[in-house]
């Protein structure tokens, strides 16, 4: 429909957008200056507690620094009520007192269908809610008591009851004259070829679906008689009704949502109720079909990030990995999907029952991004054991990846996906030792050009693993220095086996502690929970960790900080240092040269720097360097001699 010319600047000059704002917002008294047209609040499109969400009331626009969202009072109606274009313009012409123009013949033929249909609805609303409190309503009120629904939550979603009647709805419908054609264009009714209009839903619990503006444009249906076709029954799509484009709760949840800063995506009517007595307010669910693209945007406006809640069955799970191949392509900066797979055979209404609200919410806290299921599904019951399986994954999770049409989101995911295959399929190495305890690892022999060479001694393995072990306990003591170190630490060569599986469980569960309060304890719970072990406890089973002063319970985070920081260098400058040498040796079996002797003297010198503290710690400091540089001129002697000969 084109409108008047003029007609939208009128309407904008009418209204402060200060005031259609102010309906959804908590202006900041201490930033906003309404002398000046100047309002900040927090942004009601991202969960945020600082007020970054800036109204110009002067020049009737607003800007969020955090999001970005912006637009004028017009965007804003569309935005948070979830509107059209023309029903945002009707709602703020309402709130000015203007009338609105008279949209063309079809669409306010259109718009009066709509407005008839939304009367039926409830109209029927109301019949079913008194239903329930008649006679024929006591079974259903039984069974609602039975699933602990009391009153006041029947009256909260307005539950009802359908009499198992062929024509009752009918009957009071056209007592009230109500048109037959409108009652069975509202889908409330069922007109046969040949016959006489019936009820649609009888003998059921009545849920009433409202839209986001509050109007009731469908019924769901929960059958009375185990025996029913079908338990669940919904309207059909109507003019009034499209259930791909709806959500169950959606108008209360959206006002939930951004109190709790969150958005949980369940699977039914019950689901929904459940969660809103145990005090999840925030709760929404598709109506009866798969989640729908329409549906997705519908939730990330009201979320950026909705926890998908699904039922541990079988049916709860495929409906997960279905709905990732829907919100791949739809992927944007700040707008996923976390999933909350709850433990088999139970939906949120059993768990609650049986747990309570705490194990619900410990549940969503613990929800996994949406890249984790991705990797979950194309690895789950499949056997990679040879190169051909391999490749097969890799072409499977390209094509998956392939489908993420931002290029940013799709970078990540395929860094995020990169770190899980290696892990997958990186060379396990026999681990010989137990929790609590350590037993050295079995040493090949080592080979002819090696066997005199000190770096094939057997305290370098030793020597190794215990720094290793104060890196890792370090990290535990502190996650923040961890997380600032996280690169370095993410390379940080880790040989001993079981500091190997440590320092993957760790950095797997840093990011999780770090948003706790009691970040430390958090994070050693985390691996614990990974590894089935206490790992603080297993590091402590080294003395030189166990009686350093700078890795106690009590060490304060600068200190811990400073041992981890010094030992992350000193133990990648030592590994570089052995790794140069080792090349060196190799390099000699071949030939040798001034370019190699001064390699071999900078890996010296290197490796003497990055242990000095280490050397001078040991008695026998000056003949350990002694006899390194006598070992390595010998070797160099000998070879050049070699060369010579030949």
């Amino acid at each position: 429909m084109s409108l008047p010319p003029g007609f939208l600047e009128d309407l904008k000059t009418r209204l402060s957008i200060a005031q259609v704002v102010g309906r959804k917002v908590t202006w900041d008294q201490r930033k906003s200056n309404p002398g000046k047209g100047d309002y900040w609040s927090p942004c009601p499109f991202h969960q945020e507690k600082t007020a970054s969400f800036h109204v110009d009331d002067r020049k009737g626009f607003y800007y969020c620094f955090g999001c970005h969202a912006k637009g004028d009072a017009l965007g804003f109606v569309k935005e948070t009520e979830n509107v059209g274009f023309m029903e945002a313009v009707e709602i703020l012409a309402r709130e000015a007192g203007m009338p609105v123009p008279k949209r063309d013949p079809r669409a306010q033929k259109q718009a009066d269908r709509r407005s008839v249909l939304a009367e039926v609805m409830e109209q029927s609303a109301q019949f079913f809610r008194l239903q329930l409190q008649t006679a024929r309503g006591s079974d259903a009120r039984d069974y609602l008591q039975r699933r602990g629904l009391p009153e006041a939550t029947q009256t909260r979603f307005e539950i009802g009851y359908a009499p198992d009647n062929r024509n009752a709805l009918w009957q009071h419908l056209t007592g009230k004259g109500i048109p037959p054609a409108d009652i069975v264009d509202s889908g409330m009714a069922i007109k046969p070829d040949n016959g006489t209009p019936y009820d649609r839903f009888r003998g059921r619990i009545m849920f009433p679906i409202r839209d986001a503006r509050g109007r009731c444009i469908a019924f769901g249906g929960r059958a009375m008689d185990p025996n029913a076709r079908a338990k669940y029954l919904n309207s059909p799509e109507t003019p009034l009704f499209d259930k791909g484009r709806s959500l169950y709760n959606h108008g209360p949840a959206r006002e939930a949502a951004g109190k709790a800063q969150s958005l949980i995506v369940a699977e039914g009517y019950m689901d929904v109720i459940a969660l809103a007595q145990a005090g999840f307010d925030h709760a929404v669910a598709p109506l009866g079909t798969a989640i729908t693209p329409d549906q997705l945007h519908m939730m990330w406006r009201i979320c950026p990030e909705p926890i998908i809640a699904l039922d541990g069955d079988t049916p709860g799970l495929r409906a997960a990995m279905r709905l990732i191949d829907i919100a791949l392509p739809l992927l944007e900066p700040g707008r996923s999907l976390r999933f909350c797979i709850l433990p088999e055979g139970q939906d949120p209404d059993d768990l609650l029952k049986s747990a309570g609200a705490p194990a619900m919410q410990k549940l969503l806290d613990g929800a996994q991004p949406m890249v984790s299921l991705l990797w979950q599904r194309e690895i789950e019951g499949k056997n990679f054991d040879s190169p051909e399986r391999r490749a097969m994954l890799d072409a499977s999770l390209r094509e998956a990846l392939k489908k993420i049409k931002d290029p940013s989101i799709r970078s990540h995911y395929t860094a995020a996906i990169k770190e899980l295959r290696s892990a997958l399929f990186a060379p396990r190495r026999k681990q010989n030792w137990q929790p609590g305890s350590w037993k050295k690892p079995v040493k090949m022999p080592p080979s002819a050009g090696t066997k005199s060479s000190m770096l094939a001694q057997q305290g370098a393995n030793l020597t190794n693993r215990l720094r290793e072990a104060m890196i890792l306990a370090a990290c535990l003591r502190n996650p923040a220095a961890a997380q600032e170190h996280e690169s370095v630490l993410e390379r940080c060569p880790i040989a001993a086996p079981d500091m190997q599986e440590i320092h993957s469980a760790l950095l797997a569960s840093l990011h999780a502690a770090l948003s706790e309060d009691q970040a430390s304890a958090r994070l050693i719970e985390l691996v614990h929970e990974k590894l089935g072990y206490d790992p603080m406890a297993h590091l402590m089973t080294l003395p030189p960790v166990r009686i350093h002063p700078h890795l106690k319970a009590s060490t304060s985070d600068e200190l811990s900080a400073m041992v981890l920081k010094e030992e992350l260098v000193k133990h990648s400058a030592i590994i570089g240092a052995e790794q140069e040498l080792a090349e060196a040796e190799q390099d000699l079996n071949d030939v040798a040269n001034e370019g190699l002797t001064w390699r071999i003297q900078q890996a010296t010198q290197a490796r003497e720097k990055a242990t000095k503290a280490e050397i001078k710690a040991s008695a026998n400091s000056s003949e350990n360097r002694e006899n390194l540089s006598q070992h390595l001129q010998k070797m160099l002697d000998d070879q050049i001699w070699v060369k010579k000969k030949r």
